[in-house]
């Protein structure tokens, strides 16, 4: 990315304080996974299986080919993960009403069950650092996030961000 003067005396961060920025957001990763890790692997899943679980949770009836688009990964990779799910129990997949090739996905009761306990994992560390950082820094934080965003990806976060359930 090519800055022109113009931008560059807009930028107030140093190098150094960028890396320290990406580096923290490493760290906060393995935290923010480290208690679903441990759910998923005494249940033989990876994170791959947490993400469609959670996103099937999110909109419940979504297509494969919706959560291939969300997801971001292969065909091959994704057929994978909904096998072991449907196979374990946690997932259906049922037949489209309109069009009969579709797989709209739904969660089981137990495959709610799962996602309640990795997303209650999250949710309380994430309510912790909230408010250990207090309301401006939440705000802040939200808005850091979504400004990193490819344009088609933060379309498809404010869809889902605008859902209630």
């Amino acid at each position: 990315m090519n800055e022109t003067p113009s931008s560059q005396s807009l930028l107030f961060l140093t190098d150094e304080q960028l890396r320290k920025g990406i580096e923290a957001m490493f760290f906060a990763y393995r935290g923010f996974t480290a208690d679903p890790d441990r759910i998923l692997q005494e249940k033989g899943y990876g994170r791959a299986h947490h993400r469609a679980v959670h996103f099937i949770h999110r909109s419940p009836g979504t297509t494969v080919n919706n959560l291939l688009s969300i997801l971001g990964v292969t065909k091959q990779s994704l057929n994978r993960v909904l096998r072991t799910l449907i196979e374990d129990g946690l997932v259906e997949s049922r037949v489209g009403p309109e069009d009969k090739r579709e797989r709209h996905l739904y969660l089981t009761e137990t495959g709610s069950v799962l996602e309640r306990e990795l997303t209650e994992a999250q949710r309380d560390r994430m309510r912790m650092a909230y408010k250990a950082a207090g309301p401006s820094a939440v705000a802040g934080f939200r808005q850091v996030l979504e400004a990193m965003m490819d344009e088609d990806i933060r379309r498809q976060y404010e869809a889902l961000r605008d859902k209630t359930t």
